[in-house]
């Protein structure tokens, strides 16, 4: 195992659960091999984060506490959520490293020892990029389209690994 991964990143809709598209935390349900990936990063010593756009914070569709309470029912030591509206200029918004940024301050991490998992090449993959970060793209969720149809938007990033799934990227992350 590297034991230099300090922490990992994992985005929500489409990568731990859901379709890719918006659920609000109380219908959303993780894919039944999400929480063995989890706790296979927890027994390494590995801190898990959230690490999500949810813009229909914005809206009044849900509550950033509902977001925060999801993720850390799943096992997640922390999550970074940006609420913001897709008009708004913030810094935290995928494909903006914002969140990983606050968490490496948070946190005291080193993000070049830090992996992002997550299915959009356009958001997660950037985001991970700009900070240096091992980028695992997974084609659950948008995966599959990230490399199809959208893959002109992040021509620039090769991932570290493409993974079927969540499980199947722990598991191959482990291993470096």
């Amino acid at each position: 195992m590297n034991k230099e991964i300090e922490a990992v990143f994992l985005d929500r809709d489409g990568t731990i659960g859901g379709t890719g598209h918006f659920m609000h935390p109380d219908d959303f349900i993780p894919y039944s091999f999400s929480m063995e990936a989890i706790r296979l990063l927890q027994s390494q010593g590995i801190k898990v984060f959230g690490f999500t756009n949810q813009h229909r914070v914005s809206r009044g569709e849900a509550e950033l506490v509902e977001f925060q309470k999801e993720f850390l029912s799943y096992g997640h030591d922390d999550a970074f959520i940006c609420p913001h509206s897709l008009l708004d200029s913030c810094l935290c918004r995928k494909s903006n490293p914002g969140m990983l940024l606050d968490a490496a301050n948070k946190y005291n991490l080193n993000l070049n020892k830090c992996a992002v998992i997550g299915d959009v090449g356009g958001t997660d993959m950037l985001a991970a990029k700009a900070v240096g970060a091992m980028k695992i793209l997974v084609l659950t969720g948008w995966g599959e389209y990230s490399l199809s149809q959208y893959r002109e938007e992040w021509k620039e990033v090769e991932p570290d690994y493409i993974a079927d799934n969540l499980l199947e990227a722990v598991k191959w992350l482990l291993v470096q």
